[in-house]
């Protein structure tokens, strides 16, 4: 799927640094926005293109900032701390940004506080939770709290957006291992991966598979937040998320992901993305979800690691052994494995394509 790289007009890099260290000084303050984005009253005028993005200086988050923004969204940054503000200062610098510089704001929240993030999401007709954690103490690895963290910060986010009154629909990133890490032993082959299968939690916890855990803890209580608080949700579970310089920007979720993924790739189950088709997934089901054509969840995925040479490609871009993935070929029976993945691949090709980008 082509994606045209385009600018709607020259930034002032000045202006935007003073604006963002401005918005970073205090959260809320004047609403924490950059000019154009000024005040409620503004926020009127949208007429329903006021977006909320959490974890905005994501490697993911910020590529879906940059697809809302090319799609003609207004696009509140939702960030933690002074550093993601560095970060995003960064990025416009770089020339990364894409989009008018009018169309963007900052603001500064903390996940465990409801009543801030209420603060951050009124005036937005969507939010989407990106749900992307960065180990605090550098790559050390997705560790257990984190998954009960990650589980707390989607339950308080879908809480605030319940409650609310101006966003109407929310889009949640989970993750494909929230699907597949299940218990296969009364199964001759592992059964077909599709979107209302759902892993495990006993058997994340036996394996140590601490990302999986998170992401099945932050999906499941945010469906039942949204049951319970008739919130309009709905969640997307990619692969691996890829691109450019994927494993640099985003170590901590790729190194976590890949946990297990001796077993992923033998069960024909190790699928990738590529960040910026993932970004566009998400705003096509948004916008689907507006006429009431988009609900549940939806597998996103490009490819399937299936052969040896696709491994150590990975594995290069990642710079781990190869055999981290695809483990000791000599122990699998690879044309059953092969007639096994394509079968899924076919079938979770067409489940993504038809969720995600309208095609039959």
């Amino acid at each position: 799927m082509g994606i045209a790289r385009t600018h709607d007009e020259d930034y002032e890099t000045t202006e935007f640094k003073t604006l963002v260290a401005l918005a970073a000084m205090e959260r809320r303050k004047d609403n924490g926005e950059f000019k154009g984005l000024t005040s409620h009253s503004s926020i009127v005028d949208l007429q329903g293109k006021l977006v909320c993005v959490t974890s905005g200086a994501s490697f993911f988050g910020f590529a879906l900032v940059n697809r809302l923004l090319l799609h003609g969204y207004f696009v509140r940054v939702l960030v933690a701390n002074q550093e993601d503000v560095e970060k995003l200062r960064e990025m416009e610098i770089s020339g990364e940004m894409m989009g008018c510089k009018s169309k963007i704001s900052v603001v500064m929240a903390k996940s465990n506080e409801i009543q801030g993030l209420m603060e951050a999401f009124d005036g937005c007709c969507g939010v989407f939770h990106t749900s992307s954690f960065a180990d605090p103490a550098g790559l050390s690895g997705y560790s257990k709290s984190m998954a009960e963290m990650e589980g707390k910060a989607s339950e308080n986010v879908m809480k605030a957006c319940a409650r609310t009154p101006s966003v109407k629909h929310c889009v949640l990133t989970s993750s494909l291992l929230a699907c597949i890490w299940r218990d296969n032993t009364q199964y001759e082959f592992p059964p077909l991966v599709n979107h209302n299968c759902w892993s495990n939690e006993s058997l994340c916890v036996d394996k140590k598979l601490w990302y999986a855990l998170g992401k099945l803890k932050a999906e499941k209580v945010a469906w039942k937040i949204a049951e319970e608080m008739s919130l309009n949700l709905t969640t997307i579970c990619p692969g691996l998320i890829t691109g450019h310089e994927f494993s640099y920007r985003n170590p901590t979720a790729t190194i976590a992901y890949l946990k297990g993924a001796q077993e992923m790739y033998a069960n024909g189950l190790l699928a990738t993305v590529d960040v910026r088709r993932l970004a566009e997934a998400h705003v096509s089901v948004f916008e689907a979800m507006k006429t009431t054509t988009a609900l549940g969840r939806y597998i996103c995925f490009d490819r399937i690691i299936q052969c040896e040479d696709e491994a150590e490609k990975l594995a290069d871009e990642i710079g781990i052994p190869r055999n981290k993935i695809s483990g000791n070929s000599s122990d699998y029976v690879f044309p059953n494995c092969f007639e096994l993945s394509n079968k899924k691949l076919a079938n979770l090709m067409s489940i993504t394509l038809r969720s995600c980008y309208g095609e039959s």
